[in-house]
This record gives structure tokens, sequence and C-alpha cells, in this order.
């Protein structure tokens, strides 16, 4: 594929074929540069003055470990340039930068307390446990299929996020439907109207909502939960506002919920086109689980990139950029990068080491709930090893329309030996 051909400010391009997307990615890599492109346009917004693509694994680091240089306040989940509220409504943290960052980041580290933090971890193999198990009864008694994305990996992050925060169980439908909204993109299953914006703005509101009415009650009656801790935590006196509490909560509806979710689904998706390497892990598990979460995180890339834009005159590698310029740091892109890692296409459960970047690059906006979910992805596969051993895709992923996820909307499966799998 030659350069001109390559178009990621296209919405089709990130549609099109996986084996096609990093086939451009090898393209945008071999090239000397960081190769700029226009802004996809957005109804009713100004067209931006284009961004810049930053592919290489070295570069994507730099970037991010380098936040006086490169900012996230301007916006880190949207090439388009939103107001500021907006990107703190959506982005939370991740679209904010140093000194309240900080704080707010310290604020909601403490909520994590050893303690809580064990709590939480105990409550993933219980809700994994659960989940595969009502799976497999409820695909037994009719013709042995399911479909893994609604049933299994979409609802255990989904369970765990509402568990922790304490979320009502008669609103979590609600919240799985709002989540979906925010994270859709343009695709059609997800937002119906001819106002995809409208319908995004009304699904931020409604969880910002549900969550000031949890933070408003746990602030009158605080129990275990982390909402209480985040409303009653401080830092150096200060405590956070019942909307940043909000917006916490949809970062964690969209960031916690959807990149497990998808590097369950595109981990099972893997190891259908390469069998051995199911074979391998589900025949030792304490084996090769250390090394298989991340290896599934780097293959998958579950987020396609982050944004950062140039608040001085600078360099990335030997390239001149300009104040003001956007960069994107493309997470598939980097992950595959073969100056390190060796045969980068090949999910190799055993791969190590393995600096991948699928929880961003080290820097100040490393993801906060890495740990998390890495033993929700590491328990959750225990689980399907053991409860569904016979666990058979029988069909191709419908893919997510989204320019910012790469995400898997369903995934039919069905159990070896049920009609379904015949």
């Amino acid at each position: 594929m030659t350069l001109p051909t390559v178009d990621l400010g296209d919405r089709e391009f990130w549609a099109a074929p996986w084996a096609r997307r990093f086939e451009a990615f090898d393209a945008l890599r071999a090239d000397a540069g960081l190769p700029w492109f226009a802004e996809p346009e957005f109804p009713g917004f100004e067209r931006g003055p284009g961004f810049r693509a930053v592919t290489r694994h070295a570069d994507v680091e730099y970037v991010s470990k380098n936040p006086d240089l490169f900012c996230s306040g301007r916006g880190a989940v949207s090439i388009l340039d939103l107001p500021a509220e907006a990107h703190e409504f959506f982005g939370s943290l991740i679209s904010m930068d140093a000194p309240r960052h900080t704080k707010i980041r310290r604020i909601a580290a403490q909520a994590f307390t050893p303690r809580r933090t064990e709590a939480l971890l105990s409550d993933v193999t219980r809700v994994a446990r659960l989940v595969v198990a009502s799976t497999r009864e409820k695909a037994l008694a009719g013709d042995g299929s399911f479909d893994l994305v609604t049933e299994v990996s979409a609802r255990m992050p989904l369970l765990i996020i509402c568990d922790m925060m304490g979320v009502p169980e008669s609103r979590r439908d609600e919240v799985f439907a709002h989540s979906n909204v925010i994270l859709a993109g343009d695709d059609p299953e997800y937002v119906t109207s001819d106002n995809p914006l409208g319908d995004y703005l009304t699904a931020g509101a409604g969880l910002s909502g549900l969550m000031t009415e949890l933070a408003a009650a746990r602030e009158a009656s605080p129990t275990d939960d982390i909402t209480s801790a985040l409303v009653h935590g401080t830092v150096d006196g200060e405590r956070l506002t019942h909307q940043e509490i909000a917006s916490f909560f949809i970062l964690l509806c969209v960031a916690g919920n959807e990149t497990t979710r998808n590097a369950i689904t595109h981990g099972v998706w893997g190891m259908h086109l390469d069998p051995s390497q199911w074979e391998a892990w589900s025949s030792d598990v304490d084996g090769v689980t250390p090394t298989a979460v991340d290896e599934i995180v780097r293959w998958a890339s579950p987020i396609n990139w982050m944004r950062r834009t140039a608040v001085a005159d600078t360099t990335v590698g030997d390239v001149p950029v300009s104040a003001g310029e956007k960069l994107l740091l493309v997470y598939g892109a980097a992950n595959r990068d073969p100056a390190v890692f060796a045969d980068p296409d090949r999910l190799d459960l055993r791969r190590s080491p393995n600096p991948h970047q699928g929880f961003g690059a080290h820097g100040p906006h490393f993801c906060l709930g890495a740990h998390l979910a890495r033993r929700e992805v590491a328990v959750l596969f225990r689980e399907l090893f053991a409860g569904m051993p016979d666990l058979r895709v029988v069909g191709e992923p419908d893919r997510l329309r989204s320019i910012f996820v790469n995400g898997i909307k369903h995934l039919p499966v069905a159990l070896a030996g049920t009609d379904a799998a015949r």
C-alpha cells in the first residue's frame, strides 16, 4: 500500500478489513515523517486544520511521556475541537492536564485502597463464574448458540463497574444502553436518529444524572462502594464535585467497559483463528496467563488512538512539530511495530517481553484501571476454559463502526455438539 491511499481521517478506513488497516499502518511507520491528514467532517462544526499520525512505538512513548510539550486538555478523545466542558464531561481524566489532572487522579486513586481493591478482585471471580454458568445454562436451554459480546464479554465488566460504584440493579440496563451510544461512533445499530451528536449528549446526560443522584445519596448516607469513597475523598482539603464524579463514572463506563469487553472478544476471535493458542492457554492456565492477557490487549488494541496537542514548537524524533498541531497516537500501529515486536501480526500468548501500549503509553495518562482490567480478562478466560471448554466460534465478528474504538459488537458462538455448532 502506498501512503497516498491511506486516510486516517476517513471513517471508511476504520471500517475496512483489519488486514487493510495493518497494511496501512506498515506504510505509515515506514514513512520518515509524521503524515498529515484532513479531519473528518462533522455536521454543525467547522472542519478543523487536520492532524498528524504518530505510528511508531518509540514516538508514541515519547509524546506520552512529555505532557509539558503535548497536552491532553484541548481534547484527547476527539479529533474535533469541542468546548472544554464537553472534553471534561466525556473525557474526564483523559482530557485534563496538570495540576487538575493530578488532583483528580489522586482522589480517584484514594478510592482504590488495598482492602477495597482486594474486594474488587474477589468480586471479579464471582461475577465471571456467574456470567459463564448462566450463559451456558441459557445456551443449552436453546440450540446451544449465543452472542459472546452481549452475553459474556460486555456483560461481565459492566456488572463489575456497577457493583463497584453501587449502581442499583434496576438502573444497569440503562447504563449499558447509554454506554453503547457514547462509544458508537456513527454505528447505525446504536445511533438511530438523524442527530448523532444529540444522541451522544443525551446518553452522557443520562449517565451523569444517574451518578449525580447516587453521589448525593452517598454524601448523606455513605456505604462501602467507590462512589462513597469518591464523594468523601479529599486532596489538600478539596473534594470532587458531583459533576466531576459523574464524569469519572462516564470514563469508567467507557474505558473500563469497552477495553475489557473488546480485549475478551478479540481474544476469543484470535484464538479461533489459531486454535493452538486456545489449546496452549487452556491446558496451562497458570503458566500462560501472566503473558497471555497483555498479548491479547496488544493484539486487539481496543482503543484506536488518543489525541495530543503540541503546546510549543518542538520535534518528535527528527520531525519538526509546530505549536497547536494535533497528533493522533495510533496504538494499533505502535503495538505492531516490528522494531519492537517480532512477528507482530501473530497472536503469541507466550510473548515476552511485551511493552505494548494497549492501556496507553507510559506517562501521566497510563490507564488507572489497568490492573483491574488485566484481572478481569485473566479470570474470565479461566472461567471460560473451565465452564465452556467446548466453546466454538460459528460466524464472523460484527464490527463496531467507529473511528475511535476497535470494537466487535457481536460474535456468534456455540457449544460443541449442539445443533448450532453442527
